[in-house]
């Protein structure tokens, strides 16, 4: 009966990440939105309802991730992270925000603004130079 030890463990495993997102539904939804189902550790939740967490049984690098709010829905990126998650996730600091808030700074911004290309708010420059090459127009 050792051969089914492993099985065993590995069945357990998956019963607790299973347990650990919310159940068997709870869990598909995981999966379709962020391609990944791990177990870890809930470190914490910034002011936009991001959830960060950590697990050390993995390896390096993957060991800390986010699962960004639902309510953005499949549009979401790395720019919606507050500055202060983004050092935690990258390994710059081993204290998160809510062991050791940042201090705040006159010049600092309060307010986060995400990455708007792609959108209808994406800054456009303008160029107030005459162009080299002028492009031709046909005779009408």
């Amino acid at each position: 009966m050792s051969f089914i030890r492993p099985y065993t463990e590995v069945f357990k495993s998956f019963r607790r990440i299973i347990q650990q997102n919310g159940g068997v539904m709870s869990s598909v939804k995981t999966m379709f939105y962020t391609d990944d189902l791990k177990e870890g550790t809930l470190k914490g939740t910034d002011k936009y309802g991001n959830n960060y967490y950590e697990n050390n049984k993995y390896f390096i690098g993957r060991n800390r991730w986010i699962v960004y709010n639902r309510n953005q829905g499949f549009c979401y990126d790395s720019s919606q992270i507050p500055a202060e998650w983004h050092g935690w996730l990258h390994y710059s600091t081993d204290e998160t925000p809510v062991d050791n808030p940042p201090v705040k700074r006159k010049w600092m911004v309060d307010v986060h603004k995400e990455n708007l290309s792609g959108t209808k708010e994406c800054y456009v420059p303008y160029s107030t130079t005459r162009p080299k090459i002028e492009s031709w127009q046909p005779p009408q």
